[in-house]
C-alpha cells in the first residue's frame, strides 16, 4: 500500500530540522511513501524580530536535546553566527517564500532538497536563511538551478500571495487534527501522484491520519507505517 505523507514544518524550527534524519531514513527504507512537504509559518510574519541573550540559551539547551536525540549536528559556526549574532533574523517567512517559489517551479520536486539545503544553511553553516543571497544559494544547491534566477525568482511580487495560500492550507491541517506544533506529519492512503497541493491538503482534512509526533526520534516512522500497510492489506 503506498501512501503519502504529509509534513508539515517550519524552516526555523530546530525540531523540523531534527526530523531529517528520521525522513532520510524513511525515504531510503520505504521509498514507496512519498513525502509532501508543507511549511506553517510558525515563526514567520515578523521581519524585526531578534533573539535577546534569554531566548538565546533557551533555543541553545533545546537544540542539544534534539542533537542528543536525532543526531543531527548543530555546529559551533551556528551558535556564535546565528544564535549569538543580535542582527540575525528570526522570522521564517523569507524561507517560506523561498520553499514555494520551489514548489512552483519546474524544480518543486526538490522541495524537501531544498528545505534541507536551507536548514543545512543555518545549523551547520551558520548563516542567517532570512536573507536572499543565503536562500538562493541554498536552492541552487538543491535543484542544479542558478543561483542568480533564484533571486529573481524570490523577488517575483506574486510570491507573497502564494506563500500564503500554503500557509492557510496548513493552517486548517494543524487546526482539523489538533495540532500544537511542528513537526507533524499525516497518512494517506494512497499515492498522490502528480496531485496538486491544495486537492491533497483538501483531502488530507477529510482522510489524513496523524502520526504520534515521537516516531520522528524514536525510531518508529518505518515500523509505524509497515504496520499500517500491513493492516490494510489483511
Amino acid at each position: 500500500m503506498p501512501g503519502t505523507l504529509v509534513y508539515l514544518h517550519d524552516p526555523l524550527c530546530g525540531w523540523c530540522y531534527g526530523a531529517t534524519a528520521a525522513l532520510d531514513t524513511l525515504q531510503r527504507e520505504a521509498p514507496q511513501w512519498r513525502l509532501r512537504p508543507l511549511p506553517t509559518g510558525l515563526f514567520a510574519g515578523d521581519p524585526q524580530r531578534r533573539l535577546d541573550p534569554a531566548m538565546e540559551a533557551h533555543i541553545w539547551q533545546a537544540d542539544r536535546r534534539i542533537a542528543a536525540m536525532s543526531g543531527m549536528p548543530f555546529s559551533e559556526a551556528y551558535r556564535q553566527q546565528v544564535l549569538r549574532d543580535p542582527e540575525s533574523g528570526f522570522d521564517s517567512g523569507p524561507a517560506t517564500l523561498a520553499l514555494t517559489a520551489v514548489a512552483g517551479s519546474p524544480s518543486a520536486a526538490h522541495e524537501r532538497a531544498a528545505l534541507k539545503a536551507i536548514q543545512h544553511a543555518r545549523w551547520v553553516l551558520g548563516q542567517d536563511i532570512t536573507l536572499p543571497g543565503v536562500l538562493a544559494d541554498a536552492l541552487a544547491l538543491a535543484t542544479g538551478e542558478p543561483q542568480a534566477a533564484w533571486l529573481e525568482r524570490l523577488a517575483d511580487p506574486q510570491l507573497p500571495a502564494a506563500a500564503q495560500e500554503r500557509l492557510q492550507r496548513a493552517a486548517s491541517l494543524m487546526r482539523r487534527f489538533g495540532f500544537q506544533g511542528v513537526p507533524a506529519l499525516l497518512v494517506l492512503p494512497g499515492d498522490d501522484g502528480v496531485e496538486d497541493e491544495a486537492s491533497l491538503a483538501a483531502r488530507a482534512l477529510q482522510a489524513g491520519r496523524p502520526l504520534r509526533g515521537n516516531v520522528l526520534f524514536d525510531g518508529s516512522l518505518v515500523q509505524a507505517l509497515q504496520a499500517l500497510e500491513a493492516a490494510a492489506a489483511a
